[in-house]
């Protein structure tokens, strides 16, 4: 086995080794980390001349378990005990977990990165981290921060697991709901990151979209009796299947109407469209299995004319009514736009204009500003424009705004 292979073994296998160490060692985020880590890279020293062990996962297990019991022996010797860990149990552990076990700690350990006592930098910093193996520097450039600036987000955040005894632990029946929500948000943060970033020479960040999948496939495996990752997964799939033609060979955005369609990733929407009939048959409309809905109509649409505006715009308003978000209000304005034309859709807009939350948004004004060229208002979408231009960090759809700007001012 080479080092790709190795790595990529890492990234597959190391959130649910991760996860059953940091149950093994009582919580501690950092000390797991570390031995999964030498124990990876025993790996890349042994496996390439060696050859690789018949079960792999186990024998990473086995020598980071090994390492511990090295450390927590030496630590023993000058401090106090670590908290949760016996020792003797640590060492007379199975070489391999059973069967379920290490979906179980992964389930803890998806809740425990997203308890709600965490900023939500901070929970979305350590998902990366130890569900998905993206290394500090990885997850740095991926939130434009500095390295050093991650890393100690990452151990105050481990810090304050630790310090505040936040329980390793999948909540209780009464309190699964709310905290589901908040794990799914959170992955969903993470894809729509890498599918728009906000910022950057890049519009879409693939690793970002494929981790983010990832954790919500997992939370789809081990939690199969809840529609509400099968609604998730299922949005994510019908997005990403989109990816590729969202910008062209130069980098430039490509609006949907105007993408490829050939080029949609039909395996992807097939997945999507199946979930979202199950999410839907199972739950009923949830807020994502609304918009995976609204997701897979477009998906459906062979030409960017036949696709079924009405049918979106009333998916935004029994959306609107589960969730009343500013956004989703924005999302609905530009559907009935498309539906009824540009002069109703400005009106929605009007009436959501004095919300705070899109004062900074630059997708508002940018909405707004194509609604006023449609109609020949030049001068308003001038402004609209220039207003979205200034709040636009992406530097793909600063391009399009551009663009337009030049068009009305011309």
């Amino acid at each position: 086995m080479d080092s790709a292979s190795v790595g990529e073994l890492y990234r597959r296998e190391s959130g649910a080794i991760v996860a059953r160490m940091i149950r093994a060692l009582g919580g501690d985020f950092s000390l797991a980390e570390e031995v999964v880590q030498e124990a990876f890279e025993a790996a890349l020293a042994e496996w390439p001349v060696a050859g690789a062990p018949r079960n792999e996962r186990a024998w990473l297990l086995a020598t980071a378990r090994h390492k511990a019991i090295d450390r927590l022996r030496r630590r023993t010797r000058f401090e106090a005990p670590l908290d949760g860990v016996d020792l003797e149990a640590l060492s007379a552990a199975p070489e391999d977990e059973p069967s379920g076990a290490g979906g179980d700690d992964q389930l803890r350990l998806i809740f425990t990165c997203c308890h709600p006592a965490l900023a939500l930098e901070a929970q979305v910093a350590l998902t990366l981290r130890t569900l998905c193996g993206l290394t500090t520097d990885e997850i740095a450039r991926a939130f434009f921060v500095e390295p050093k600036t991650m890393a100690q987000r990452l151990v105050r955040a481990q810090s304050k697991i630790r310090i505040a005894k936040i329980p390793y632990v999948v909540p209780g029946r009464a309190e699964l709901a709310e905290r589901l929500d908040a794990v799914m948000g959170v992955v969903y943060l993470v894809f729509n990151e890498g599918y728009a970033a906000t910022g950057g020479d890049a519009l879409v960040r693939r690793e970002l979209c494929s981790e983010a999948i990832r954790i919500g496939r997992l939370l789809e495996r081990l939690m199969p009796e809840r529609p509400e990752p099968i609604a998730l997964v299922a949005l994510m799939l019908l997005h990403d299947a989109r990816r590729d033609t969202r910008v062209d060979d130069t980098g430039n955005l490509v609006l949907l109407e105007e993408q490829d369609r050939s080029r949609w990733d039909r395996a992807e929407i097939g997945e999507g469209l199946e979930r979202v009939e199950r999410a839907l048959r199972l739950g009923g409309p949830t807020p994502y299995a609304i918009q995976a809905a609204i997701a897979a109509l477009h998906a459906q649409a062979p030409r960017s004319e036949d696709t079924d505006w009405r049918q979106i715009a009333l998916l935004y308003d029994a959306l609107a009514q589960l969730s009343p978000t500013p956004v989703v209000r924005l999302n609905r304005a530009v559907a009935v736009a498309m539906h009824e034309g540009p002069e109703r859709g400005l009106t929605l807009l009007t009436e959501i204009a004095a919300e705070p939350d899109l004062a900074s948004h630059h997708l508002f004004y940018a909405a707004r500003a194509d609604l006023s060229r449609r109609l020949g208002r030049n001068e308003s979408a001038r402004s609209d424009y220039a207003r979205a231009l200034d709040l636009c960090r992406a530097e793909p759809e600063r391009r399009y705004l551009e663009r337009r700007l030049h068009e009305v001012t011309r």
